[in-house]
């Protein structure tokens, strides 16, 4: 439970602790696979910069490739700087691709494109990034490292099949707080560490202004309803507003259809994705 004097240090990481479990993990699965490496985003925000000095630090730089896809309607100088200062840092190769040409070409082959509906172009420019990231992996024979975060997860902010698309995603189960510790642990500076988040999906876009809560207290937020409590509890606790616990808590909710495969009609003995799961890998 949260209390009150905890309330500062119950997401408080054992960095180094969780650090090891994660290169452990990656590097677990990779060689369980047989693949070469990992493709991933590196966007220059602090999860996907993080994401991949851990893979680097795990797998070694040579096997860590990182796919920088900027595009002229979002395009941030500073964001491919920081993607570059921690290549360089963590010894893992980057490439660059403007997806500009790519993303006019699908809009413009669309009959029913709108330019004034800018979450649908939006999301359609994330799994255009998901589209380069797979044709990489399948093209060297690697696998794609997601860089989600428990807190954006939770919440459901992340296109489907988009940014959250990945074979593995070894943050997923750290609160954006918890992923900035780590940032600061494994040496990124601190200007990429607390850099606001932002999906880049559209001029200006941040994702605490569309959240709503800053991720202080939305982490917290989310761990007392991760942890069973009742709204009434985290209220008192953090002393929030309940209408803020209570929309947090129906977004995480109704957001679920984001986070499980397709659902399918339950006919046979046993139906994939329910009661017929088989190990990830094979050895």
């Amino acid at each position: 439970m949260i209390t009150m004097e905890l309330k500062d240090s119950v997401l408080k990481l054992d960095s180094s602790s969780v650090e090891a479990k994660i290169k452990r993990f990656v590097k677990d699965y990779v060689e369980k696979c047989g693949t070469k490496g990992v493709v991933l985003t590196v966007s220059g925000g602090v999860d996907s910069c993080t994401t991949a000095a851990l893979a680097a630090l795990s797998l070694g730089g040579k096997k860590v490739l990182g796919l920088m896809l900027p595009e002229e309607e979002t395009f941030n100088a500073t964001d491919i700087n920081h993607a570059r200062l921690v290549a360089k840092k963590f010894s893992f190769t980057l490439k660059t691709i403007d997806i500009s040409q790519t993303l006019k070409a699908c809009l413009s082959s669309i009959p029913i494109y709108d330019k004034n509906d800018k979450i649908s172009k939006g999301n359609l420019k994330a799994r255009i990034r998901m589209v380069y990231l797979y044709y990489y992996a399948n093209r060297l024979g690697r696998i794609v490292c997601g860089s989600s975060d428990k807190s954006e997860t939770m919440m459901g902010y992340f296109t489907k099949w988009g940014d959250a698309a990945a074979d593995i995603a070894p943050l997923m189960d750290l609160y954006k707080t918890q992923v900035r510790q780590l940032a600061t642990h494994i040496g990124l500076p601190p200007e990429i560490a607390k850099k606001p988040s932002t999906p880049a999906l559209w001029p200006g876009q941040l994702a605490e202004k569309e959240l709503g809560v800053k991720y202080e207290t939305l982490d917290l937020i989310l761990y007392g309803l991760e942890h069973f409590m009742t709204t009434e509890e985290i209220c008192g606790q953090l002393d929030v507003p309940t209408q803020l616990v209570n929309d947090i808590k129906t977004r995480w909710l109704i957001m679920e259809h984001k986070r499980r495969p397709p659902l399918t009609t339950k006919l046979g003995y046993r139906t994939i994705g329910a009661d017929f799961r088989l190990p990830y890998t094979t050895y």
